[in-house]
């Protein structure tokens, strides 16, 4: 057994606290977030959890903003780095890689309906041009009062002028419909449940959207029909306000220069609550996509001040993030002090919740050096995906696989945050623990058995599988299991194998903590 025990402490490594997702710092706040939702909680008699552990923030932070795990390379030198303001360093640092355009792509464009299948109509081309626009303007951290107007008034080749397929990605393109779209995409409002006259004063904005067909296979050319018979002059904007139409003038100009203004009740709001609701779990208004009267925020204040900063900044969102992601609230553990069942939902903790479908395949793929093959039906621009291309990266939601249908994907058909399912199911646990999928990119994983080669200090082993998977240390009751199995079965040469398939199906893989 000595042998055992110096694997467990003989000049070791690192260990994790008995609990790794916390750390023994007093929670106070630091940012004006905080003071407005700490102030809220101490109302309540909520206490908020206590700050969350520098392995827990760098995994949280590479997830939730690049959609990517940490390498055991980024976690070891984040863990021993002693600066006080190396989190906020991380935080720049992410919000600068080319995998923050990436994932938040693939975010927008789940509510902008990007997809070349029934019933979004784009055609595979045109999905490519539309994402990479998208992405390129993420990227470029255009303004999002100008990535709204671009989206609003564009017109144009659905290959050549990536915006205009905003009035293409609809299930009709009748006037209603594409009000409704407007609404629920930059309102956060389901205009399907307000009143009659009130959507049908918004609808006549996009009443002249013209479409028209080229000689080139699947192009369409969207335009202001300025001549389209029986098209009202007269629109109503939401906060009541009728606007006349002059022949010359696109209604969609008029609107889009009503929706973007500073003064404008619903476009900066709903801009920072689906940010918030991104990062945080649950929007300030809950739904994101539900804002109506009757449906208040939980935290006004909270809600106005990013609303303020949002417009003072110039609609950087970016910004907005820093905010977010600087905060205390945000770096809260996921280990609630409180069973009230308002912490939730008044962001006490927080809150644990699954992985999404692309991300948890890209976290596999990462861990085992492998890839996953996808291909599309239209052989255009190609039929097969390079294996280099990430799935977070993926333009077209009717690029799909088994794996991501089951994991929750976003079909990206009505343009709604619910499409996205993060709901755990059984099905899910049992391919993570049985399929032939997950078990042969284990199996055969050249980059696993690299890390597996027993090296001059046995811990090392241990020590890369959970920095690799869990981007942690062990702590010490695992390491007293990890040598009880070993010492029970010490000729097997599965120990390291088993091991990683243990961690990658614990809820602390698959899960955002």
């Amino acid at each position: 057994m000595l042998a055992f025990s110096i694997f467990l402490v003989g000049n070791s490594a690192a260990v994790a606290s008995a609990n790794p997702y916390e750390d023994p710092e007093v929670c106070v706040p630091m940012t004006q977030i905080d003071s407005l939702v700490f102030t809220q909680l101490q109302q309540l008699g909520i206490p908020p959890a206590d700050v969350c552990s520098d392995a827990a923030f760098i995994r949280r932070t590479y997830f939730d903003v690049i959609g990517t795990l940490p390498t055991p390379e980024e976690v070891r030198e984040f863990l021993a780095d002693s600066n006080i303001n190396k989190r906020n360093a991380l935080i720049e640092r992410l919000l600068e890689r080319p995998e923050f355009a990436d994932y938040w792509a693939m975010k927008w464009c789940d509510i902008l309906r990007v997809k070349s299948e029934f019933p979004i109509n784009l055609w595979p081309n045109a999905v490519q041009s539309y994402h990479h626009w998208v992405r390129a303007s993420l990227q470029q951290n255009i303004s999002y009062d100008k990535f709204v107007r671009a989206l609003l008034i564009s017109s144009g080749s659905n290959f050549r002028s990536p915006p205009a397929n905003f009035y293409r990605a609809v299930q009709s393109r009748d006037p209603v419909t594409l009000a409704q779209a407007v609404a629920l995409t930059f309102m956060g409002a389901r205009a399907s449940q307000w009143p009659k006259e009130q959507l049908a004063g918004m609808a006549a904005f996009f009443s002249q959207v013209g479409y028209k067909t080229t000689s080139e296979w699947k192009e369409e050319i969207v335009y202001f029909d300025a001549g389209k018979p029986k098209s009202p002059t007269v629109g109503k904007l939401p906060d009541g306000t009728e606007m006349k139409f002059n022949s010359e003038q696109d209604p969609r100009e008029v609107f889009a220069n009503w929706l973007i203004s500073a003064r404008n009740p619903w476009f900066a709001r709903n801009a920072v609550n689906r940010i918030w609701a991104w990062l945080m779990g649950r929007g300030i208004i809950q739904e994101p996509d539900d804002i109506r009267p009757d449906n208040p925020p939980v935290n006004p204040a909270l809600l106005a001040y990013l609303e303020g900063e949002l417009v003072s900044n110039h609609y950087d969102l970016k910004q907005i993030y820093r905010l977010i992601l600087k905060s205390r609230t945000y770096q809260l553990s996921c280990v609630p002090k409180s069973k009230d069942p308002r912490a939730e939902a008044n962001f006490a903790f927080y809150p644990m919740r699954p992985l999404d479908a692309e991300v948890v395949i890209d976290a596999m793929n990462q861990i085992t050096g492998t890839a996953e093959k996808y291909s599309s039906a239209i052989p255009e621009p190609y039929t097969f995906i390079p294996e280099s291309e990430r799935t977070i990266a993926l333009a077209d939601a009717s690029i799909s696989s088994p794996f991501l249908e089951l994991f929750g994907r976003s079909p990206r058909d009505t343009g709604l945050a619910g499409e996205r399912n993060d709901r755990p199911t059984g099905a899910q646990r049992l391919h993570m623990l049985n399929s032939s999928h997950i078990q042969r990119k284990l199996e055969m994983s050249v980059k696993l058995r690299a890390l597996m080669v027993p090296g001059p200090r046995p811990r090392d082993v241990v020590d890369s599988l959970y920095l690799t998977i869990l981007s942690r240390y062990p702590t010490m009751e695992e390491l007293k299991i990890i040598v009880a199995a070993k010492a029970e079965n010490p000729a097997s040469q599965r120990l390291g194998l088993d091991l990683a398939w243990a961690l990658v199906n614990t809820s602390e893989f698959q899960y955002r903590h």
